[in-house]
C-alpha cells in the first residue's frame, strides 16, 4: 500500500524535476516528498479513527473509570486510557487537578501523564505504516513499562505533599456527560481532524525536513561515532539530546526514520524519541503550574532512567 508513496516521489524527482538518482540533494527531497505524503495521509486517517474513539471517553468518564480501582490495575488501566487521550499542554493542567480530585492516587495519575504523549496512537499506527507491527508492538510495551513503572515508583515515594497547594484546594463539579450521536461523532471527528492538522502540520513538516537532511547529508560515520553500538553512552547521549528539543510524537517519527536508516540501534533510537516526546523543557514548564519543584525533579529522574535503561536493553537484544 505505501509503496505508492515512493512511486509519487520518484515521479516529482526524478521524472518531473530531472534529478540525478544518488546525489544528496535528490535523495532528501525525495525522502520529503516520500514521507510528507505518506504521514499526512496517516494522520489525516488515524485522527479521524481516533476521535471516533475518543468521543467515547470524555474527561468525567475517564476519571470515573479509573476511581476505585484496585492499585496494579490501575497504573495498568491509566497507561492504556494515556493512549487513547493524547495528552497535551492545553488539558494537562485541568486533567491533574480532575484525577487528583476524584481521589485517584498520584503514582496512578503520573501513569497517565507519561503514557499520553510517550504512547502516542498516532505516532504507533504511524510506526507501524513506516517499520511494521514489531517496532510498533515494542515501542507501544516499552511505552506503557515506563509509564507503568515510574507511575508505580512515584506512588511509593508518597509526594503528594510536592503537589501545587492549591490543587488540593480545588473541587471540580461532577459534569454530566453528553452521549453523543453518531452524526455528532463524525462532526467531530471532522473538526479534530482539522484542529489537530493546524496546530501540528508545521511541526511534522519540520520533523520531515530535518530527518531529510540526516537522511541526505549527514555522514553515517558521523552518527555511528557518537550514537552507534560502539560508544557504550550513546543511550543517554540520545536522552540528553532529547531533552531540550521540542516536538510531538507525529513531528519526531520523520527524524527517527532516518536515524534508523543511517543504522542506529533500535534502543538508542527509541529512547531519543521517548525523550523529546516526555521529557520536553517545555512539558516541565507547564507541569510547574501543579508540581512543585520536587516532583518534577523526582519524575525528571525515574523517567530518564526507566529510558536509559530500556534503551540498553533493546540494544543488547536487538
Amino acid at each position: 500500500m505505501f509503496k505508492i508513496f515512493s512511486i509519487f516521489a520518484d515521479l516529482v524527482v526524478y521524472s518531473w524535476l530531472g534529478w540525478e538518482h544518488g546525489t544528496r540533494i535528490s535523495e532528501s527531497l525525495h525522502f520529503f516528498i516520500e514521507d510528507t505524503t505518506k504521514i499526512f495521509f496517516l494522520l489525516a486517517t488515524i485522527i479521524f479513527v481516533v476521535a471516533i474513539v475518543r468521543s467515547f471517553f470524555p474527561p468525567e468518564r475517564t476519571r470515573k473509570f479509573l476511581a476505585g480501582k484496585n492499585i496494579y490495575v490501575a497504573h495498568l488501566l491509566s497507561a492504556l486510557l494515556g493512549v487513547v487521550t493524547p495528552f497535551c499542554s492545553c488539558s494537562a493542567c485541568p486533567l491533574f487537578i480532575g484525577f487528583i480530585e476524584a481521589g485517584i492516587p498520584l503514582g496512578v495519575t503520573f501513569s497517565f501523564l507519561i503514557a499520553s504523549p510517550m504512547v502516542n496512537e498516532i505516532a504507533l499506527i504511524m510506526l507501524f505504516g513506516l517499520f511494521g507491527w514489531e517496532i510498533a508492538g515494542i515501542y507501544f510495551a516499552t511505552g506503557l513499562l515506563i509509564a507503568i513503572i515510574a507511575g508505580i515508583v512515584i506512588g511509593k515515594l508518597n509526594m503528594e505533599r510536592y503537589v501545587a497547594d492549591y490543587v488540593w484546594e480545588i473541587r471540580i463539579e461532577d459534569t454530566k456527560i453528553h452521549e453523543m450521536d453518531w452524526p455528532e461523532r463524525i462532526n467531530y471527528a471532522r473538526d479534530y481532524v482539522k484542529d489537530i492538522l493546524a496546530k501540528i502540520w508545521l511541526y511534522v513538516l519540520a520533523g520531515i525536513a530535518a530527518g531529510a537532511l540526516v537522511h541526505g547529508y549527514v555522514p553515517q560515520d558521523f552518527l555511528l561515532k557518537y550514537a552507534g553500538p560502539s560508544n557504550p553512552v550513546a543511550v543517554p547521549f540520545a536522552v540528553l539530546l532529547g531533552v531540550p528539543l521540542y516536538s510531538n510524537a507525529a513531528g519526531i517519527i520523520p527524524i527517527v526514520h532516518a536515524l534508523m536508516d543511517k543504522g542506529l540501534p533500535l534502543g538508542t533510537t527509541l529512547a531519543f524519541m521517548m525523550a523529546v516526546t516526555a521529557l520536553s523543557f517545555p512539558e516541565m514548564v507547564i507541569l510547574s503550574q501543579v508540581l512543585k519543584k520536587e516532583l518534577i525533579a523526582a519524575f525528571v529522574t525515574i523517567v530518564t532512567l526507566t529510558i536509559i535503561i530500556v534503551g540498553y536493553l533493546f540494544n543488547f537484544i536487538m
